[in-house]
């Protein structure tokens, strides 16, 4: 007596932490269950076995197979689902390479299985539920994140769109050309030059290299905003346009400083953290002046006092206070005056305190207010980030920009890829595509992917793909910016081009949905093991949708279309609704939803048998010719006896030539493969046939003893066998394989052609980046023609209107910041004050000018005869 038994203790790493041991004598289940306080699973000839039944004993052959059962399960994966999958490929004695066939380890520790039979997935699905059985209808990222706390995609969730800092999310990876919204690699930070406020902004475009094609605000190009600066850092590059590390302190938030009274001390940089810069922001809110008796300003001045102290990671001070700057500022304007003052220190950590210097006069016609605005630290370091790319921006706080518009930055970009040949290998350099086939190879490749090396991926059979997928324009655009396992990932990628990944003997193969014209293998009742054939019928009913309204995420406008694919005498009363991820051409997009209803009306009949080891001949996805007597499926036999010259052949089991038309012949080659069909003529009598355009250069039949005869299926032409796309392999023991199919339709792989529907006129109002003030006009108080009154038509897409004033010598002073479309306010040059408003939405709209001279009751004075005084002003009365 013989049995094996396994042990898995790592199912994880099955080859690393296993054991396979003979066993000789009866032993029940139970005696050869490891210790452990795990969660185990049993295994015997691939059939799991309850621990209620552990008491059976081991029989000559078994094969016996443990599992420990890991705890957890993070990351939406399914620990039981791999488990199983693993072990029923470790039941199999002899056929140690069939793990890598299972399982495949993703970089982040999760893993998949392809083993289990994708057949009962699709079988009993009605309605208007899609039915797709190679290639399942896709499921968009975002809708796989298991947790509870992953931020929603700042591309593809509307709602979400917009710069932000996704702590603890995943560093996006994009593959062809999209739209994104770059994350924050580092908190943003403003100071002031110059009265000048800068706002600066570090984005991570995503890992590896991009081209960038384009740099907006919402829909505004960067170029229109003069007052922004950026840099591009390619991977391993340095930023150079700032510091980017940078903490600000969130309790410094405009206090206003008292005279000889100290703010804070406020803590500049967290515990455990080291700057060796300190920034100071102050800001005097009405300008500095003195209103004088001449309507002039005279200057006025504010001083004040910084100082800071070195404090352990407790808060508790650990040296004494020292100067870090003493500062002072003079000016004559109303402007707000805004400083930003810096200060090297020592390493280490700082709280700070500020202090006024100079009394503040509190007579009304004075501006003389300080606030404390701003505390930052600089932390020193190196400012590279690794193999991502990343923008640095800086952006001057103008009338060009509202506080909404810079967090709407987004850039368009195409991934650079490597990509693949056989003859001269991986080009040198990485070039931007849209490619799929590549975007598959950088997934299996990266280290933020399955971390591959180049034997473990099948690039000759994806460099076939990418001239398909050339050739029909099908292209990869898609933003990976949530957390999935490396399997879902090339699933999703796969499923722009209809192709699905497997693996197969520890590598990694993609396969597409194609049209296909030879069957890689011919199984008939010669080699199907007897009452192992199952047939399932998916009937059509009323309710049985035949058309698809596909959503995909449109290049053209960066947002949500769908496009309807309705078969050939469709009703589309009943469309299903599919989401295709990584498809962003209205054609493309079409295309796949006409592929997925004519897989929905045509590929209804599923099956599934048992064979021997040639079963383990075809590969998911591959072509395969049945031949069965019970749904009557063609005649099969074997051949006996072969005549080249006259191409005669003498066959085991008699024709039945009752059925119309020609008939056809094939026969199996050795590797399991279809050779013919072949024209067929009736022989001497039910046991002969002549292949009459067989020709000598092709497969002779096996007819001796020396190795299995040629099985042949024969019947009218193209009713000789049916066609079938493999579904799954499930190892039933070491000499047999389930197969699970379904039966091949020539009308899926030719219903796209055609041209997509145009889109539908969009009758929502346009989005308006820029607002445009209209109908600006005004008029002066009654009797008080100092005080003017200003209104405006409201501006489509206005968040907020600023309002300025100059005497018109290009200085513009601002005096205003309304919400509504009016405004009123003292004309600060009184009859030779120019107004002007602009509008702010996303950004600033044009300005638009008025004089008030001709708008205010300055015109006529009160004595009419000083109209004709020679030594009068006319038009004017102070």
């Amino acid at each position: 007596m013989k049995a094996l038994v396994t042990i898995c203790r790592d199912p994880f790493r099955p080859a690393n932490n296993r054991s396979t041991s003979l066993i000789r004598r009866r032993r029940s289940l139970r005696n050869l269950a490891p210790k452990t306080s795990s969660p185990l699973l049993c295994q015997v000839n691939g059939q799991w076995i309850s621990r209620k039944a552990w008491a059976m004993r081991v029989k000559d052959g078994d094969s016996v197979v443990f599992v420990t059962l890991p705890q957890g399960g993070g990351g939406g994966s399914n620990p039981l689902k791999i488990i199983l999958t693993i072990a029923l490929a470790m039941a199999v004695p002899g056929l140690g390479e069939m793990m890598n066939l299972a399982l495949f380890e993703a970089g982040s520790g999760l893993a998949f299985a392809m083993s289990n039979s994708m057949l009962g997935a699709v079988i009993g699905f009605a309605g208007n539920m899609l039915i797709n059985a190679l290639i399942p209808p896709p499921k968009p990222p975002q809708a796989q994140q298991a947790s509870s706390l992953a931020s929603p995609s700042p591309t593809y969730s509307i709602g979400a769109q917009g710069n932000q800092a996704r702590i603890g999310q995943p560093i996006p990876v994009i593959y062809g050309r999209h739209q994104v919204f770059p994350d924050f690699a580092a908190m943003p930070y403003t100071e002031y030059s110059g009265n000048e406020q800068y706002l600066y902004q570090l984005f991570c475009v995503g890992q590896g290299e991009y081209d960038i094609e384009a740099i907006r605000i919402e829909d505004t190009p960067i170029a229109n905003f003069a007052e922004i600066t950026y840099e591009v850092v390619n991977p391993g590059g340095t930023v150079t346009l700032f510091p980017v590390s940078v903490v600000t302190s969130l309790e410094v938030s405009g206090q206003e400083a008292i005279y000889n009274t100290a703010l804070g001390p406020f803590v500049c940089n967290e515990s455990g953290s080291l700057i060796n810069k300190i920034a100071v922001d102050v800001v005097m809110p009405r300008g500095l002046y003195y209103a004088n008796d001449s309507g002039g300003l005279n200057a006025v001045g504010v001083s004040w006092l910084a100082e800071a102290q070195l404090i352990n990671d407790l808060g508790v001070a650990i040296g004494s206070w020292f100067t870090l700057g003493s500062e002072s500022h003079s000016a004559a304007t109303t402007t707000p005056q805004r400083k930003s003052y810096s200060y090297a220190v020592a390493s280490g950590r700082y709280q700070v305190r500020l202090t006024r210097t100079n009394a503040k006069q509190t007579d009304s016609r004075y501006g003389h207010e300080l606030d404390w605005v701003g505390l930052r630290g600089y932390l020193p370091g190196m400012q590279t980030y690794g193999n991502v790319t990343m923008v640095a921006m800086k952006l001057r706080a103008t009338n060009n920009l509202s506080s909404q518009a810079s967090r709407k930055i987004n850039f368009i970009v195409t991934r650079k890829l490597q990509a693949w040949n056989p003859t001269t290998g991986w080009s040198a350099t990485t070039y931007p595509t849209r490619s799929i086939a590549w975007a598959l190879a950088d997934i299996c490749r990266a280290e933020y992917g399955a971390g591959l090396v180049d034997s473990r991926i099948d690039l000759q059979g994806l460099y076939d793909l990418d001239a398909v997928f050339t050739t029909r324009s099908d292209r990869l655009d898609c933003v990976f910016d949530s957390q999935s396992t490396i399997m879902e990932a090339l699933t999703q990628a796969c499923r722009a081009g209809r192709a699905i990944p497997f693996i197969q003997s520890g590598i990694v193969h993609c396969v597409r949905d194609a049209a296909a014209t030879i069957p890689v293998a011919l199984f008939s009742q010669r080699n199907i093991l007897k009452n192992s054939l199952k047939l399932d019928y998916i009937l059509a009913t009323e309710e049985t949708t035949d058309a698809v309204d596909v959503t995909y995420f449109d290049s053209a406008i960066w947002g949500e279309r769908t496009v309807r694919a309705t078969l050939p005498s469709g009703t589309a009363l009943q469309p299903a609704k599919v989401k295709l991820f990584g498809v962003t051409t209205r054609q493309q997009a079409w295309n796949e939803g006409m592929y997925i209803a004519a897989c929905n009306r045509y590929r209804r009949r599923m099956l599934s048998f048992s064979s021997e080891m040639e079963g383990f001949i075809p590969s998911l996805g591959d072509l395969i010719a049945v031949q069965h007597d019970m749904p009557k499926w063609g005649q099969s036999g074997e051949l006996v006896d072969w005549n080249a010259g006259t191409k005669l052949a003498t066959l085991s089991e008699p024709l039945d030539w009752s059925a119309g038309g020609p008939h056809a012949l094939a026969f199996r080659r050795r590797d399991g493969s279809v050779a013919g069909p072949y024209s067929a003529t009736a022989g001497v009598d039910a046991y002969h046939v002549t292949l009459t355009d067989w020709t000598g250069s092709e497969p002779t039949p096996d007819i001796g003893g020396d190795r299995e005869r040629s099985h042949f299926a024969f019947g009218p032409s193209n009713e000789q066998y049916i066609k079938c796309r493999v579904l799954a392999l499930r190892p039933k023991s070491a000499e047999t394989v389930e197969i699970a199919a379904v039966v091949e339709s020539d009308y899926v792989h030719t219903a796209d052609t055609g041209t997509a529907p145009g889109v539908t006129a969009w009758q929502l109002p346009s989005k308006f980046t820029a607002p445009v003030v209209a109908g600006l006009t005004g008029s002066s108080m009654p009797d008080q023609p100092d005080y003017m009154i200003l209104s405006w038509q409201p501006a489509a897409g206005a968040d907020h209107y600023l309002i300025e004033q100059s005497n018109g010598d290009d200085t513009w002073t601002r005096t205003g910041e309304v919400a509504a479309a009016n405004y009123s306010a003292i004309a600060l040059y009184g009859p030779t004050t120019i107004i002007r408003v602009a509008a702010v939405g996303l950004t600033r709209g044009p300005w638009v000018e008025i004089g008030y001279s001709g708008l205010a009751s300055y015109f006529w004075t009160g004595d009419a005869n000083n109209l004709w005084s020679a030594d009068v002003n006319l038009m004017w009365n102070y």
